[in-house]
């Protein structure tokens, strides 16, 4: 048994085991095979004479005893390791009380008695049985991964023809880079895939991502959904989820609104992004990872964590990690780094013009629009106002008033606050920090578009969004604002 002690062993020179049970025996054989020189101290004389047969250095002591000290003065590190946790006290409270300074290592058996030796001045205590379990629940999460892996596997399998691999609309680098993983895996398996989106692909960003990559994907309204007898959602279920009589694959890091009824499911809420889950299965396959799409899988996971700042999970680090060897470095920084084109510019310049603060929250009106996706953007840009902590920048476009809105005050979570204004009305989506919404214009307004009366829109929603926002964000609307002027 391994023991992780977050020191260095090479650097100490001297150990003292006490209480030589199972735990304690292989830690003794782990450091005598490095070569250290180890004391065993245990109360059980039967004991010790077997392990001075195995030719350990071990006496008879009792560990709980005070005169245990003078024991342990030319030691560098006391690792007490008994199973009697009473004991193991007793042994920190005498080697700190009677200053001591050596590196004590303590056994607890749950976390009051692990707290109890912390105070007493152990300086790491481990427990046994959390190991035991975390290696349990490790062993299990591989066996499970495996099995899983093989399902998926015979789902492939029995394609046919195609594999119609959906994504949500208007889709992420997150649901891109899944669904280039799923292809790959598919590829691997000599079947062919296709990823099929709806809407548009937005944000400069986002535009950038798929060509430096070179990423494939087809538009809904090129394609004959009858060319295909496999379909997958995958990350589909947080923006828009495609609409398809037939679901044989869901693989996402959300929960679905529509009971499909797949064949097979793999759908991780415990984990920030689906490219997490996909990169477990090509390491599950041992697939030979195409720099493309491993650059693309640590893109998705980078940037549904916030370079790792939000949300993030052991899962999706360990991901990363994974990845980090394979991905296109010099691409990354080109797809965080795109140039921002004129009307987004232009976008930005409307909404710090038509800014309205109220505390640390900032709401701004864009007008109209014809790439929405800016507003995503703009969002982001002035959320580095000095004093701002939210952002929310809306615009009207194709009859429609869209939303996009940024936070990070930890108390807020900017997705609920999207919806209880506007979930009754609008299609909302988002995470905590990053969230949007799109509302039919004729709610607000109850007038048609027409160019004559653009300017009665535009006020029209933009008092009753400020007001709706404002009011879920918990700002009296009907207190001071502030252009910025």
């Amino acid at each position: 048994m391994s023991m992780s002690t977050g020191i260095t062993m090479a650097s100490m020179s001297t150990y003292a085991i006490l209480g030589c049970g199972s735990v304690g025996h292989a830690v003794a054989e782990e450091l005598v095979d490095e070569g250290k020189d180890v004391l065993i101290l245990d109360q059980d004389e039967g004991r010790v004479e077997a392990l001075r047969d195995q030719d350990l250095n071990a006496r008879t002591a009792d560990i709980a005893d005070e005169s245990i000290v003078s024991d342990l003065t030319d030691r560098d590190v006391v690792l007490i390791l008994s199973p009697d946790v009473e004991a193991n006290a007793a042994a920190v409270r005498h080697i700190r009380a009677s200053g001591g300074e050596q590196f004590v290592v303590a056994r607890a058996d749950d976390p009051v008695s692990a707290d109890d030796l912390t105070e007493l001045g152990a300086d790491v205590v481990v427990n046994p049985s959390a190991v035991i379990a975390d290696s349990a629940l490790r062993a299990l999460e591989t066996g499970e991964l495996e099995y899983k892996a093989g399902q998926l596997g015979d789902v492939i399998d029995a394609t046919e023809e195609r594999m119609a691999i959906m994504v949500h609309r208007s889709p992420d680098p997150d649901s891109i880079a899944s669904a280039a993983a799923l292809r790959l895996i598919a590829a691997d398996r000599d079947v062919d895939a296709d990823i099929v989106y709806e809407g548009e692909i937005g944000h400069q960003e986002n535009r950038a991502f798929v060509n430096l990559l070179g990423i494939e994907l087809v538009s809904r309204g090129d394609i004959d959904l009858e060319d295909y007898d496999t379909f997958a959602l995958v990350d589909a279920a947080k923006g828009g989820e495609p609409e398809v009589d037939r679901v044989d694959v869901i693989i996402d890091h959300y929960e679905h609104d529509h009971d499909h009824d797949a064949t097979f499911e793999d759908i991780r809420p415990n984990v920030s992004s689906t490219s997490t889950i996909l990169t477990k299965y090509i390491q599950e396959l041992d697939l030979s990872l195409d720099q493309a799409v491993a650059t693309a899988l640590l893109y998705g996971i980078r940037a549904e964590t916030l370079d790792f700042k939000r949300d993030t999970t052991p899962a999706d680090l360990t991901a990363a990690a994974y990845l980090y060897p394979f991905a296109d470095h010099d691409t990354l920084e080109q797809v965080e780094s795109p140039s921002m084109s004129p009307e987004t510019l232009d976008v930005l310049a409307e909404a710090i013009r038509n800014r309205e603060v109220k505390g640390s929250h900032l709401v701004s009106n864009a007008g109209f629009i014809r790439d929405r996706d800016a507003l995503s953007q703009a969002a982001q840009h002035l959320l580095n106002l000095e004093g701002i902590t939210t952002t929310a920048v809306f615009a009207i476009a194709d009859d429609t008033i869209y939303l996009a809105a940024r936070s990070k005050d930890i108390r807020m979570n900017i997705g609920k606050v999207l919806n209880d204004a506007f979930g009754e009305i609008g299609d909302t989506a988002g995470h905590s920090t990053d969230a949007s919404v799109e509302i039919p214009l004729g709610i607000f307004t109850g007038i048609e578009t027409s160019e004559d009366k653009r300017d009665t829109l535009l006020r029209l929603a933009e008092e009753a969004v400020k007001s709706k926002l404002f009011e879920a964000m918990g700002v009296d609307s009907s207190g001071e604002g502030s252009n910025g002027s």
